[in-house]
Parts: C-alpha cells; structure tokens; sequence
C-alpha cells in the first residue's frame, strides 16, 4: 500500500474524530449557492515523506498528477499570475477583471531582489544556492508579503518553502497555513514532491525528504461524507515516478518530462464542490 495513503487515511481520521468544528461560528468561506462553508479541523499537522523509498501519490483516489504539475510550473518556472497561462481551471474562482489573480504566487517569486552576488528573484536566489552555497541554511521561499497582501485575489495557502542540504541530499519543507484536505492535499504533496526532483537533478544532488507542515488543516462540511467513503477505498502499492533525466536546466521541464509508472488506483469520480 501507498505511504501517502497511509498518512491521508490517519490525517483525515484524526479530523473527523478529533477535530473542533466552527459550525457554530462565522465564517469567510462559502459554497457556490451563498452557503457559509463550516469546517472540522485539527491545528498544526506535520507529516514526512521519505521519496527516496516512494513516490508520495494517493492510490484510494486517483491525483491528477499532469495537472498538479502544470500548476507548478505556472507558479515556479513561469513565476505568472495570468490564469490564461495555466492549463486547469483550478483559479477560475480567483479571476481578477485583468485575467489575473492579482499580486500572488507567481507573481511574488518572480520578484527580483538585491544580494551582494547580483540580482536575483526568489527562484533563481535557491537555484544559485544550492549550486554554490549547499550548506547554506537559509535556502528558502517566502510568498506571504504582508506588503502585497491587499492585491492577492487569495492570500497564499502554501506560503514557504525551505530547502536543505545533507551532504548530498536535498530535503525540503513546505509550510502551509490552511488545506482543504480532500480537494488540495496530495495535490500539493505531489507538487512539491516534484519541486524538490527538480530541484535535486539539475543541483547535481538526490532527492532525499519532503515534510508538509499545516496549520490549519480542515475538510469542509460538504466534503464529510465523501472523505468517509476515499478512505474506505482499495489502497495499492505506490508508483514508480520516471523523469526525464536528461535536463539539466530547471526551466526546461515539462509536465511531460514525469511520468508514473504502474499507478493504480481507485477508479470512482467523485463530484466534489469547491470553498470560495
């Protein structure tokens, strides 16, 4: 069975069995029909992947990985926040009158900044890093600027990312402040996953762990009853991730240079509304 399955079936049992509800209280987020959107949650998860052993992708409910990554580069490599340039509709609810989703994500990382080295923006500054500073412990993101904050159409849920050298081992830790469990979660884990490969090969390093840290992780009234049924899936063994190991450069990957080999994985869809 899948690790990841293992760590999303723990995680959401703790919620539900463990966790505080704000039914009762006022809330920002709402369904499509005007609906307050109420949560159950739990403070302060941290869970650790180690990718050097799988590949940390859910079998008990299929992640659309190509999307993931897609979204992942549009943030990392094109540093855009033009929703015309990313090939999902995971933003559309975002969507400033420019197209945009105002001064976020991308946006904050494609920000060039003065170092005594030259000018770098945040992206390039970790590249740089880890190519000639590896023991460096300030190897990080940071895209919650509280300066920016009035321009974002949705303050950044996973905000920081710190990159670690051991030896020749690149770890990594992403902070995130909230996280839709059922919608978002592997997403994510998948994402940065991914990051931290890319990261690796063209540093010259190994993947080594990836650990995710969440404030506050919920899943959503509406989502009850189908995270109830995700966890109660078949679980299969995790895949192998194939990349193509010929680049070198990080701004040369493509969605199309990672593949899954042997993903199997429960087939039912699911009709899952989306907070706003």
């Amino acid at each position: 069975m899948s690790r990841a399955d293992q760590i999303f079936i723990e995680n959401v049992k703790d919620i539900l069995e463990n966790g505080f509800s704000d039914e009762n209280l006022e809330v920002r987020p709402h369904w499509a029909d005007g609906t307050p959107a109420h949560t159950i949650k739990k403070f302060g998860i941290v869970n650790r992947y180690n990718l050097k052993e799988e590949f940390p992708i859910l079998t008990i409910r299929k992640t659309f990985m190509k999307s993931s990554i897609d979204e992942l580069l549009w943030i990392w490599q094109k540093k855009s926040n033009k929703v015309s340039e990313l090939h999902s509709h995971v933003w559309d609810s975002w969507v400033d009158e420019e197209g945009t989703i105002g001064k976020a994500y991308g946006y904050q990382l494609g920000i060039k900044h003065k170092y005594s080295e030259g000018m770098f923006d945040q992206v390039d500054r970790v590249l740089y890093d880890l190519k000639h500073n590896p023991q460096s412990r300030r190897i990080l993101t940071n895209i919650y600027n509280f300066e920016d904050l009035h321009a974002m159409k949705l303050y950044p849920c996973a905000y920081s990312m710190t990159f670690n050298v051991t030896g020749r081992t690149l770890n990594g830790i992403l902070n995130q402040r909230s996280q839709d469990m059922l919608t978002a979660n592997n997403w994510n884990v998948v994402q940065y996953a991914i990051l931290l490969y890319m990261m690796a090969q063209v540093s010259d390093l190994e993947v080594g762990e990836f650990v995710h840290v969440i404030a506050d992780a919920h899943i959503y009234d509406r989502h009850i009853p189908i995270v109830k049924e995700v966890i109660e899936n078949e679980q299969y063994p995790a895949p192998k991730l194939l990349m193509n190991k010929d680049i070198k450069d990080f701004y040369k990957f493509t969605k199309d240079d990672f593949k899954l080999e042997g993903y199997t994985y429960n087939t039912k869809k699911y009709d899952i509304p989306v907070a706003i």
